[in-house]
């Protein structure tokens, strides 16, 4: 939000991966045109069941049976017997609850949200999280290319893993388990990481920026210390700022305002 607020784009234009699926399954429960073309151009609808669509392969369908338990809570044990589970049900628990859906989804919801709005064609935006996978990055390189939408930079946050393992407890999320927390970071690991260094040798190494995303202040009161978490912010906003060409003294007014 800072970097929207400091970089004059509009909200609608920060793009959070979250934001982009909340939008493409609300959208489709009221706008039966956009639903009609997640069905017929990506083959992803509320008609289509999760255990038997084009994505069903052994560890999605293993996946949806271990959160059962939780599907039913959710949606209602009665309308799960009665519906099942839809593509866009699952999409939806899935977004819900923090949990990644298929990597078909993401790059087709990325897809249609950009082609049905042309702010985002025609303005700066911030797509946020994403991609977190080589094949995603060769994706949106490719996509954004087709529509001449230059990338401007690429912001890589990072944290160590004792860092996140313990902002992870902090959010108490049933889902964050030791297990579910280790195998995220051994993901990140195994995906993230060399998706940004695809990018970086496909656009150059001036176009990708690594920021330390743990950059911790804490001030004393008495005898106490206390964390100073928007200090903590302005730190990281001030490096992202400054890794886009902006001159030192400006980013500190920008972050003096919006911080």
């Amino acid at each position: 939000m800072f970097l929207s607020k400091a970089l004059s784009i509009p909200t609608s234009l920060h793009l959070s991966m979250g934001a982009i699926l909340r939008f493409a399954f609300n959208e489709a429960q009221r706008n039966p045109d956009y639903a009609k073309m997640l069905a017929d151009r990506y083959h992803i609808s509320s008609e289509s069941d999760i255990f038997s669509c084009v994505d069903a392969d052994a560890k999605l369908i293993a996946k949806v049976n271990r959160f059962m338990p939780n599907l039913k809570e959710y949606f209602g044990d009665k309308r799960i017997q009665a519906k099942g589970i839809s593509q866009l049900d699952w999409l939806e628990f899935c977004t819900q609850n923090g949990l990644l859906v298929p990597d078909r989804w993401t790059k087709c919801f990325i897809e249609s949200r950009i082609e049905i709005s042309e702010d985002i064609q025609d303005q700066s935006f911030i797509l946020d999280g994403y991609p977190r996978t080589v094949a995603a990055a060769k994706h949106l390189i490719s996509y954004l290319n087709r529509y001449k939408i230059p990338i401007i930079k690429l912001l890589h946050l990072s944290i160590s893993k004792q860092e996140m393992m313990l902002r992870a407890k902090q959010r108490e999320r049933d889902d964050d388990t030791e297990g579910s927390l280790r195998s995220r970071y051994v993901f990140y690991v195994e995906n993230v990481q060399p998706s940004v260094d695809y990018m970086k040798r496909v656009l150059g190494a001036n176009k990708v920026a690594l920021i330390d995303a743990h950059q911790p202040v804490f001030t004393n009161s008495g005898n106490a210390s206390h964390f100073d978490l928007q200090a903590s912010i302005a730190n990281v906003a001030m490096d992202s700022l400054f890794s886009m060409g902006i001159p030192r003294d400006i980013c500190r007014d920008l972050v003096r305002q919006h911080v």
